[in-house]
C-alpha cells in the first residue's frame, strides 16, 4: 500500500540528526559536506540513517521505541558497521523524536532489508558525493 502523502512529505521534512559535537544534521534531497567526510573517514562510500521506532507509522511508547533501536543498533554493530546514534526530528514539533542510528558502509539493499525487518515506512539512503534519499520501503 502507498504511504500517505502527507506522511511520505513528513518524512522529507524531517532532520536527521547524528549526535556528536556537533550534531550533524541530515535533510533529505540535500548534499552534506560533513557528511562525506564521515563517510570518508570510515573509507566507505554509503550509509543509511534507520530507526526501529513506531513500526508502520504507527506510535509506540518510549520504552518499546528504546528497546527496538537498540536491538537495531546493536544487531548492526555486531555486522561489523560503524554506527553512530541519533534521532530523527519534527521540525514543526507534532511527531516525538524517533531514536535511530547512521550505519556506515552498509549497502542499499541490506539497509532496506534491515528497514523491513522493523516494519519501516522508509529508510533514509546515503552515498558519498550525493543528496541524500528517502528510500519507500
Amino acid at each position: 500500500m502507498p504511504l500517505d502523502a502527507e506522511l511520505l512529505e513528513a518524512y522529507r521534512r524531517a532532520l536527521y540528526v547524528v549526535y556528536g559535537a556537533p550534531d550533524l544534521v541530515i535533510r533529505i534531497g540535500e548534499r552534506n559536506a560533513a557528511l562525506d567526510a564521515l563517510l570518508d573517514e570510515d573509507g566507505a562510500d554509503t550509509a543509511a540513517y534507520l530507526t526501529a521506532a513506531n513500526p508502520n507509522g504507527e506510535l509506540q511508547d518510549e520504552t518499546a521505541n528504546e528497546l527496538s533501536c537498540a536491538a537495531l543498533h546493536q544487531g548492526l554493530a555486531d555486522a561489523g558497521y560503524t554506527c553512530f546514534a541519533g534521532e530523527g526530528r519534527d521540525p514543526a514539533g507534532h511527531w516525538p523524536a524517533e531514536p535511530s542510528v547512521l550505519a556506515v558502509g552498509i549497502s542499499r539493499r541490506e539497509a532496506m532489508v534491515m528497514g523491513r525487518s522493523y516494519e519501516q515506512n522508509a529508510i533514509v539512503f546515503i552515498e558519498r558525493g550525493a543528496a541524500t534519499e528517502l528510500v519507500v520501503l
